[in-house]
């Protein structure tokens, strides 16, 4: 539980009578069982209720969340999005979901998985660093930026398993190495960021449109001091999370790029290859064929009755040879 304290925030064991105050919660039951504890109304406890199971579907069963934004007749506000981590050594994205409920002063919030994105909004406001707006709406603006800068932090990583991917591709390299795997499991990892950040995309625009809407019941509606703030980081949060989906839009373009290529290399070895089998064969094939007319021992075959026949016909065979070698070798075949 963290409350304002100076210029930041601070851990504190109960929730003040008045003023804002944040709760993490740890499983979607307890999140539960303290909105139900804060007085949430009913309307707005339904609407938890659909957005547990959304991301309760979400674990496990290989379904993606999707970003919801709802907000009850008496101004609560529910959020629910995936969050997103990366595994440097396994270069595998996973994602998670994150829910939380804004009732009055008081803001709950439940992190599921390895995102992360709590402990670092919770290290951000309990620094004192520079966070926008101020009161719970500090803490949304606090958790959302965080939301977003992780998968900022998941695409440079992936860019940087993009770049090593390419020297794997464009160059000799190891002979065990695997480019066809390897381009295919990062297209794989992309896509799956891209899953988690399209939920973002959708439902900052809701965020977007609560902060501008209509003076009226709700965290974001309330006019007064840090309005203007509020609309500014919301703005910048959705541009940035343009950006980054442009980004990842692009390395997977740039592997699509790599795939032809190494495709096209491949396509060329294979080529070589043919041409040097070719030539072996044209070689192979003119002696077999000078053997195979000696062979067939016609009676009227002068040459069968000569003493130097044998000699000359291997003679023939190897010059024969040489000269395919030769012609293939100043062609490039082999």
């Amino acid at each position: 539980m963290y409350v304002p304290s100076g210029d930041g925030w601070a851990v504190a064991d109960e929730v003040p009578p008045s003023g804002p105050a944040w709760v993490r919660l740890s499983a979607p039951e307890a999140l539960r069982d303290e909105a139900r504890a804060r007085g949430v109304s009913a309307q707005a406890l339904r609407m938890l209720d659909q957005h547990v199971r959304v991301t309760d579907a979400n674990d496990g069963r290989g379904m993606h969340l999707r970003g919801r934004v709802n907000r009850s007749n008496d101004g609560e506000l529910l959020l629910s999005m995936p969050t997103v981590s990366y595994v440097e050594s396994t270069r595998d994205v996973t994602t998670s979901a994150l829910t939380c409920v804004v009732a009055g002063d008081v803001i709950l919030a439940c992190e599921r998985g390895d995102g992360g994105v709590l402990d670092r909004a919770a290290e951000k406001l309990c620094d004192g660093l520079p966070v926008p707006d101020r009161g719970v709406r500090q803490v949304l603006a606090a958790i959302v930026l965080t939301l977003v800068n992780r998968a900022g932090e998941v695409e440079a990583a992936l860019g940087d398993a993009v770049a090593q991917a390419e020297q794997v591709v464009f160059s000799e390299g190891d002979p065990g190495a695997d480019p066809l795997g390897l381009i295919y499991g990062l297209k794989r990892e992309i896509a799956e960021a891209r899953r988690a950040l399209g939920p973002m995309t959708s439902a900052l625009p809701e965020l977007e449109a609560e902060a501008q809407a209509a003076p009226g019941p709700g965290l974001l509606r309330r006019r007064g001091s840090g309005d203007a703030s509020t609309d500014t980081w919301l703005r910048r949060v959705r541009e940035r999370s343009d950006r980054i989906d442009a980004h990842l839009d692009s390395h997977d373009d740039l592997l699509d790029a790599m795939l032809t290529v190494h495709l096209s290399r491949v396509s060329v070895r294979q080529n070589e290859d043919m041409r040097k089998i070719s030539a072996w064969a044209a070689m192979i094939t003119v002696p077999t064929m000078i053997a195979g007319i000696y062979g067939m021992n016609f009676r009227h075959m002068p040459e069968l009755d000569w003493v130097l026949g044998y000699p000359m016909a291997l003679v023939l065979m190897a010059a024969a040879c040489a000269a395919l070698f030769r012609a293939f070798r100043r062609s490039g075949w082999l």
